[in-house]
């Protein structure tokens, strides 16, 4: 029968060893135990007391070999464990969460968490993936199963990534804002390929749609499970336009579209941005003299320049008969300034 040790993980007993050289004791970085043991007081119990100790020593080093090699799964406090450094989800469902919670209670943590020793808090952990199952387990208050690993930054976000990619369960938008945040993280472009599955021109396209679009307006309609790449597109169209734009962040303070679920808000925010007509821009150009020669008005879809005939008569004439060699170079001026972008 398992007993709980000192060290607070569950492991089958072993057989006692006598003491031999009161060496140090040795670093075990993984099961953060770098404390030295404490010695017995009584003379007469010293012997089974070192016996003792040596024997949990054995035990931890075997757990901290296990653990290197990513073998054992250990229990954490889920209290102890701290998200990763660039979080991939954007919502979690309560509805959904609670079901989970409710399997993890009826049938057990089949699959344990991956989390590494907290780089700057001795006796903390990160999650690597996870992070619906420790939030799960928080909800029924009792200890995560886990595996600890010794990663690096880069190590931890690809696990991270590929494990997503494996259970294909994350959203278009959810994992184009991680590939976006570990840009902006500072990770090449290599990693977040690795850790999204991608090739680089799909990387770019993310990336850049990510960047068309408020991060605000992204985390408050969350996941959106049932939108992709084409409909955000869509969006960040229609967001081209400050009004609209304006309009859509507004949106985001309203009780009504809060409580809707995150495929609801975007069809709410994407219809509301979509009807929303905005006022017409009404302006005057003058001569240098001052005198009012065209009135321009524009709308969403229309710009029209109206010549004031009493002031130049034949001044609307003129442009209108110079409107091909406008347009020539408009057009000369549009692709230099789209070359120059390449």
């Amino acid at each position: 029968m398992a007993r709980k040790n000192v060290f607070g993980v569950d492991v089958e007993p072993a057989a006692k060893h006598e003491p031999t050289e009161q060496a140090a004791p040795p670093s075990r970085p993984l099961t953060s135990l770098e404390r030295p043991l404490k010695r017995a007081g009584p003379v007469g119990a010293l012997s089974s007391t070192l016996g003792g100790i040596s024997e949990k020593a054995n035990r931890a080093d075997e757990l901290e070999r296990q653990l290197a090699l990513g073998q054992a799964i250990v229990e954490l406090e889920p209290d102890l464990i701290d998200s990763s450094i660039v979080v991939d989800r954007l919502t979690v469902a309560p509805a959904d969460l609670s079901l989970l919670a409710e399997q993890i209670r009826d049938n057990g943590q089949q699959v344990p968490i991956l989390v590494r020793p907290h780089p700057d808090e001795p006796g903390r952990y990160q999650v690597a993936y996870g992070h619906r199952r420790l939030a799960a387990v928080r909800l029924l208050d009792r200890k995560v199963r886990a595996v600890v690993r010794d990663l690096s930054d880069e190590q931890l976000v690809v696990s991270q990534g590929q494990e997503n990619n494996a259970r294909t369960d994350l959203s278009f938008i959810e994992r184009a804002y991680f590939a976006f945040r570990l840009e902006q993280r500072g990770f090449g472009r290599e990693i977040i390929m690795s850790a999204i599955g991608v090739d680089k021109a799909a990387l770019s396209r993310m990336i850049s749609l990510v960047e068309s679009l408020p991060a605000p307006l992204i985390e408050f309609i969350g996941a959106a499970p049932g939108y992709g790449r084409t409909r955000w597109a869509e969006l960040a169209e229609l967001l081209d336009n400050p009004a609209k734009k304006a309009k859509a962040l507004e949106a985001t303070a309203a009780a009504s579209f809060a409580e809707l679920s995150s495929d609801a808000r975007f069809q709410a925010i994407y219809d509301l941005i979509r009807h929303l007509k905005s006022k017409p821009r009404t302006q005057t150009w003058q001569t240098a003299d001052g005198t009012k020669a065209v009135r321009i008005t524009e709308t969403e879809d229309k710009l029209n320049l109206a010549f004031n005939k009493t002031v130049e008569r034949r001044f609307g004439a003129f442009v209108e008969a110079r409107l091909a060699a406008l347009y020539q170079e408009y057009r000369q001026n549009a692709e230099g300034s789209d070359s120059s972008k390449r």
